[in-house]
């Protein structure tokens, strides 16, 4: 019996899917949210394939079918990406032309195919912090022209750390009311467990990043598992220097 892996991110929606598969006689393995732990358990017992919507949080589908092709042991094994709008399986197809793409009716026929048919030479497009890494710092967190950079809790060499700024857009300390973006800078667990539920309420408005230190205590597993306690999902990574890594947030849709 082959097993698929989906990679879904909203079980009320995946349920058709589920259904589907394990009625054509696919074991399938799945969780909401995948992590660090969901991982290993890939690394450690591959599928037979994978299946990805592009329908939610398409960015994810492509950050996590980016990293599959990155892991040497899993990138023989055949991705077959489901739904989505036009532009995003089009912006897929750019990335990983040797992928499979399927409405989810074909899913079934389209995964028979992929798993018949084993990619020997894989395309392995380059890791994320890789395509990232020419960007600039604001690039990367998305602050656009005119627009105001709201700052927590910065350290005190944050300004050269964002390096310079679009035309017209500023940083602000302490700032009042909802910005575009916010960087929140993160130093100690304990602070961002008690400060999470608040941000919460910030991140329905504002583009949340949470920017940790290496060596700090703080990891992105811990910043994923703890905002997802309180309904926050994460969507991008990015380096923002040697030492200052951020991911972005935003509230868990009803």
């Amino acid at each position: 019996m082959p097993r698929v892996r989906l990679i879904h991110w909203k079980a009320r929606e995946a349920a058709a899917l589920l259904a589907d598969l394990r009625g054509a006689g696919h074991a399938v393995d799945y969780d909401e949210e995948l992590s660090p732990a969901g991982f290993r358990a890939i690394r450690q017992s591959p599928p037979d394939a994978f299946a990805i919507d592009l329908s939610r949080l398409p960015s994810r589908g492509r950050d996590v079918a980016t990293f599959l092709r990155g892991q040497k042991a899993m990138r023989h094994i055949p991705i077959v990406f489901v739904g989505g709008a036009p532009e995003k399986v089009e912006a897929m197809r750019k990335l990983l032309p040797d992928a499979v793409y399927a409405t989810p009716a074909r899913l079934r026929s389209a995964l028979r195919a992929a798993i018949a048919n084993r990619l020997a030479s894989p395309v392995v497009p380059a890791q994320m912090m890789a395509r990232y890494a020419s960007r600039s710092a604001s690039q990367k967190l998305g602050i656009r022209e005119g627009a105001t950079a709201a700052v927590i809790d910065p350290p005190r060499n944050y300004a050269g750390m964002i390096g310079e700024l679009p035309a017209g857009a500023s940083l602000e300390e302490m700032p009042a009311g909802t910005h575009p973006v916010t960087l929140w800078f993160v130093h100690d667990a304990a602070a961002v467990r008690a400060a999470l539920p608040g941000m919460r309420q910030l991140a329905g408005g504002s583009k949340l990043w949470i920017l940790w230190r290496k060596g700090s205590g703080v990891t992105q597993p811990f910043l994923r598992e703890s905002a997802a306690a309180v309904g926050l999902v994460d969507y991008k990574i990015c380096s923002v220097d040697a030492a200052w890594s951020a991911v972005l947030f935003a509230r868990r849709k009803a």
